[in-house]
């Protein structure tokens, strides 16, 4: 049932919001309907006032333009034939078409979630705005696309993170078909860095730790194996979901993982590849994993030849975690907290680098083959037992 709301051109239909507003007289010839309507996706006034707020000062601008004779504005795509008008003017390929040279090609031998990331970056813009030739797409596009993330409460990192993804496909696409560059989404503003509300990861305190890995020796599953494996070596839970047994050293006189990208799983940056010694409760959880999983990955129920369900380990694992340890802390927070287990014995931080995998700088890096095994496995010790 259509309700009105006392709220300029919004009404609402099964607790749904919707935006109706008439067309012009003057204007009726350019549109298909006399009415623009749109659902707005929200159940919420104020955020349905919003975009309500926002389609209102886009239509004004656009009937401005239309009475002006341009014709710019993200609206367009309410206008007669205004995606095969496109069509005609230009040779370059639909984005979905784009979309599908870049998997094609980029997309060998990555795991799903890289496709799975595409197609969501890709299918917003074209639910937006229309599946257009990628040479059509102007910046009042981008533009409504960003408030529509920000509208949905998306941080300014994953905003960022579509335009990448969105970016890097109609980039690869224009070299790969010998077009001219296309800067529509390109230095699109998204705030300023550190204005917008980031999630801060908090490191879990050192008791609240050692009571969670008690609890997993308790439970001893494959889910708290995981977490115990991490929970001594801070490692990003996809590498650690994602590991083989032909990774695993454990007969060696300082136990350890050689961790490598898998066709099932990439690492995150080339300082990602590194040896990882086992102490503590990581070594109880790798030789665990690498007794009791009937096949060749330490955590069948999260990886497979097929690719590394990290998504999946991730809801999982932190529904378990979430009333066990601090607000604000997550499976990532035991990462923050080897660090900071690392600083206090005072460990020198090219070597806190070495064992995380973080970025590590200087000419000299370059130089030599790195500290030896153990090395590395000394200061693991302390910072852990």
């Amino acid at each position: 049932m259509r309700k009105t709301i006392g709220a300029p051109y919004l009404y609402q239909k099964r607790g749904v919001f919707y935006f109706s507003r008439r067309v012009p007289e003057d204007l009726k010839t350019h549109y298909k309907h006399p009415r623009i309507m749109i659902s707005l996706r929200t159940r919420s006034l104020k955020a349905a006032k919003v975009k309500a707020a926002s389609l209102v000062s886009q239509l004004d601008e656009d009937w401005l333009t239309l009475r002006w004779r341009r014709n710019e504005s993200p609206l367009r795509r309410f206008l007669i034939d205004q995606v095969t008008e496109a069509k005609m003017k230009s040779s370059a390929p639909l984005l979905s078409e784009a979309k599908e040279i870049y998997l094609r090609i980029k997309g060998v031998d990555r795991p799903v979630t890289f496709s799975s990331a595409v197609e969501r970056a890709i299918n917003n813009l074209t639910d937006l705005i229309g599946d257009k030739p990628i040479d059509t797409y102007v910046r009042s596009d981008a533009n409504m696309l960003r408030d529509s993330f920000f509208e949905r409460g998306l941080s300014r990192g994953s905003v960022d993170r579509m335009f990448s993804t969105i970016r890097a496909a109609i980039n690869f696409a224009t070299r790969e078909l010998g077009l001219p560059d296309i800067n529509s989404f390109s230095g699109v503003y998204l705030g300023e860095e550190g204005r917008m509300p980031e999630t801060k990861r908090l490191p879990i305190p050192l008791p609240t730790l050692r009571s969670i890995q008690s609890v997993c020796e308790q439970m001893n599953d494959e889910g708290r194996w995981l977490i115990a494996i991490i929970s001594d070596t801070g490692m990003r839970l996809s590498e650690a979901a994602g590991l083989h047994k032909d990774d695993m050293q454990l007969n060696h006189r300082c136990p350890h993982i050689v961790l490598k990208g898998h066709p099932w799983r990439r690492l995150k940056t080339r300082g990602s590849e590194r040896i990882i010694p086992l102490v503590g409760k990581s070594l109880w959880a790798a030789k665990r994993a690498s007794e009791l999983s009937k096949t060749e990955f330490l955590f069948p129920r999260y990886c497979n030849e097929n690719g590394c369900k990290s998504n999946s380990a991730s809801a999982a694992l932190n529904k378990w975690l979430s009333p066990k340890v601090p607000e604000g802390c997550v499976v990532h927070s035991f990462r923050h907290s080897i660090r900071d287990r690392l600083r206090a014995v005072e460990c020198p931080q090219d070597i806190t680098d070495r064992l995380g995998g973080w970025t590590v700088g200087g000419v000299g890096e370059t130089y030599g083959t790195g500290y030896p095994l153990e090395v590395l496995y000394k200061w693991m010790e302390k910072a852990v037992k």
